[in-house]
């Protein structure tokens, strides 16, 4: 089985690279964040660059960061959105962990946080769950298409959101712009 410390070890010529008492925890999330660096990291800060950054509240552990998405299309464009995205140890034979930390009116993710997202469910009964060749770039695009083709009314999360969709799409649409403005308006002030 092919696993971030299995690639990283092949890549550094066979040295494991763990210092003298360091902990299996130590360097299972060194090891983590070398191969995050490597593979999956540094790629997002250009691929995506029009519409979402990444940012690292501790530098010191990639595994855990924020991702902020800005689409310029569809409904939610001109709104920010702040995600936060844990890589767990088990990763890349197991999602990522993502919450959305915006406060969102989305058929898809609910007002605390949880994302209706088939590739980060690892069973999904569609077929499009996670798979370990899947990486990062993978989630990242999800995340910024749930705003724009990927936003689905007929399988929400958030059932409140969808059938205010469908009774009403004009206030529906004027009050997420509204809640954009919001967002934008906070944003703007600092908090």
């Amino acid at each position: 089985m092919l696993t971030l410390a299995s690639k990283l070890k092949k890549e550094d010529g066979g040295k494991t690279g763990r210092a003298s008492g360091a902990s299996d925890s130590t360097h299972r999330i060194s090891i983590r964040d070398r191969l995050l660096t490597k593979v999956s990291v540094s790629p997002l800060f250009l691929l995506f660059a029009g519409t979402c950054k990444a940012s690292f509240p501790d530098e010191n552990k990639l595994h855990h960061f924020q991702l902020a998405v800005s689409p310029d299309e569809g409904y939610y464009q001109s709104g920010r959105f702040q995600f936060e995205i844990d890589v767990p140890e088990a990763y890349n034979m197991v999602p990522p962990k993502v919450r959305c930390l915006t406060r969102i009116w989305h058929p898809n993710i609910t007002e605390n946080g949880e994302i209706c997202l088939s590739l980060l469910r690892e069973h999904s009964i569609d077929g499009t769950g996670w798979a370990p060749t899947r990486t990062l770039k993978d989630v990242v695009w999800g995340l910024n298409s749930l705003f724009t083709d990927l936003l689905n009314f007929d399988d929400p999360l958030n059932i409140d959101a969808a059938e205010h969709h469908l009774r009403d799409k004009v206030r529906w649409i004027k009050g997420v712009r509204s809640f954009i403005h919001h967002i934008r308006r906070r944003f703007n002030q600092g908090l």
